[in-house]
């Protein structure tokens, strides 16, 4: 089973949240939901901007790591890459 690194957005530009997850969709339909009190749900995020796909947890592990000490610029340069509208892409996560 593959495991995901994604980032969710509120609006372009926006507020963001960098996770990793093993089941995505379970994962998004969490952060729909809202946690009270958690990042995401306080500045209302819950936009699929970006995912990429891993063979290893380790590998998706590292890679959110990875991405949260990226500059903010690097965070949208990577998004706009495969998502210059910031529109939601959770119809392509795949099965």
């Amino acid at each position: 089973m593959p495991y995901y690194v994604y980032i969710l957005a509120n609006k372009p530009h926006g507020a963001i949240y960098i996770g990793s997850a093993r089941d995505l969709r379970n994962r998004l339909e969490q952060h729909a939901a809202g946690i009270p009190g958690s990042h995401t749900q306080k500045y209302n995020i819950k936009t699929l901007v970006y995912f990429e796909v891993h063979d290893e947890v380790i590998d998706a592990v590292h890679q959110e790591r990875r991405l949260k000490r990226w500059r903010r610029a690097w965070k949208e340069e990577l998004i706009a890459k495969s998502n210059p509208d910031w529109r939601d892409i959770r119809d392509q996560i795949p099965f």
